[in-house]
């Protein structure tokens, strides 16, 4: 199989010998990268209104394009970034193996008027999503976007230059969060004819330049024709993604629709196994926004995500949610909300401007990459910078840790309304090194002191 001698040769780290197709698939034209790279330091970073038990490595401005998700692959000795951007189609890479000195390897340019949002990285393959751009998010948001779905990208041959190899597409607004840890099959938040909202579905990657659909699965009230609350008060129902797949297991973060675990067994037939609605009292629109399970410990850590400036919504919120009878998922606790530093401007995150609460968690999925280990969750907090907490008793999560960098200086994106510090995504490396992106600033490269 293709997917076989390209995770091959990322682990022997020689590229493989790709067959005429893949040589002459379509590559997206790259803009900046090689030996002449961008390199910046902790020196060229923003100042810090608040910082405990983490200290700065590094920064990079990202050419000024602010980044959002972020991927990584360990190749050649070698550490690769591989991040998406907020107010520009496309994707960057960056080599961060001295996490002092981050270097700009490449530029590739995007679709135009299409979200690429998110990223996932892993066997050689990276997976870029494609999009349609929401009202708010964009100049045009009438048009069409000019790809949607996903793109599939050969990283194994050359990691400093992803090479597209396929575009799977949706046949509607394409795909937004997905899940992608290795293997044959990706697990997409995907938009799908005749369905209100994201589905999940399922793509076989046996040959990744000819992906297809393998299974999927969506809620009754998704059906077209279906009784669905989709605006109003109620949130809205759809695969927010990612559908964590693990064991057998999706465990899938369906927006106003709940936390969804379902049995994958049979991949082309997923099954129903437990549900658990938090919406209403808790959460913003995207009431789960994300699901990680920590299967030894029989728990998974849910939160929705912050939507609306001036935290004008109910209350959001990150929570143990205790999955040991799988078919009654159920609150166990609830993480405490972030105060202000000392000195801080304003009495409250929320009347700082901006959105305030959580987003992003960091997700191991199991990659040798990247830290894995159960007693520490890292969160980004829009406002409020980045979170660490303490999980080795789920009953009491406490925070333990938290950075804070100075608002923006220079608007570069049509948002937060207000112009203020918007930590959006982590990921922390097998070294330890923490990397946030935020709305109008580069990428941060920091360090946790405890």
């Amino acid at each position: 199989m293709e997917l076989d001698r390209i995770r091959t040769g990322l682990k022997t780290a020689q590229a493989p010998r790709l067959r005429a197709k893949r040589r002459a698939g379509a590559a997206s034209s790259v803009q900046s990268g090689g030996k002449d790279g961008k390199k910046m330091s902790a020196a060229n970073a923003p100042a810090v209104i608040s910082a405990e038990n983490i200290e700065l490595v590094g920064y990079h401005d990202l050419e000024k394009r602010p980044a959002f998700k972020i991927a990584m692959q360990e190749a050649g000795g070698r550490f690769y970034l591989y991040l998406s951007t907020f107010w520009q189609s496309g994707w960057a890479v960056l080599d961060v193996t001295d996490p002092a000195a981050p270097e700009l390897k490449a530029w590739l340019p995007g679709p135009d008027n299409t979200w690429t949002l998110q990223v996932q990285a892993a066997d050689g393959l990276l997976i870029t999503s494609l999009e349609k751009i929401p009202p708010g998010w964009g100049p045009r948001p009438d048009d069409p976007p000019e790809a949607e779905g996903v793109y599939i990208w050969d990283i194994a041959t050359d990691p400093a230059v992803p090479r597209r190899i396929a575009h799977w597409e949706t046949g509607e607004t394409g795909t937004h969060r997905n899940f992608y840890n290795g293997g044959r099959y990706a697990h997409l938040s995907a938009g799908a004819k005749g369905y209100k909202g994201r589905i999940y579905r399922i793509l076989d990657l046996e040959d990744p330049e000819n992906p297809k659909e393998a299974g999927r699965w969506w809620l009754p009230e998704q059906e077209a024709g279906g009784e669905s609350d989709m605006s109003g008060e109620r949130a809205m129902v759809f695969q927010h993604g990612p559908a964590h797949a693990e064991a057998g297991r999706a465990y899938l973060p369906y927006a106003g629709g709940g936390i969804v675990i379902l049995d994958i067994e049979d991949i082309s037939a997923p099954k129903l196994v437990g549900r658990l609605n938090v919406h209403p009292p808790l959460g913003s629109n995207i009431a789960v926004h994300t699901v990680y399970p920590y299967r030894d410990r029989h728990i998974a850590i849910a939160n929705s995500e912050a939507l609306r400036e001036n935290c004008d919504e109910p209350l959001n919120y990150t929570a143990v949610i205790d999955i040991r009878d799988e078919t009654h998922p159920r609150v166990m606790s609830i993480f405490p909300v972030p105060d202000p530093p000392e000195g801080y401007s304003h009495k409250n995150f929320c009347e700082r401007g901006g959105r305030f609460g959580p987003h992003n968690q960091h997700h191991a999925q199991g990659l040798d990459c990247l830290e894995d280990r159960e007693d520490r969750i890292y969160l980004t907090y829009f406002n409020a910078g980045l979170r660490i907490y303490d999980l080795t008793d789920p009953v009491r999560p406490f925070e333990i840790a938290h950075y804070i960098p100075a608002d923006p200086e220079e608007r570069l994106g049509m948002l937060p309304k207000t112009l203020v510090t918007q930590s959006e995504d982590v990921l922390v490396d097998r070294r330890g090194y923490i990397y946030v992106t935020d709305k109008n600033h580069g990428l941060h490269i920091l360090r946790s002191t405890v």
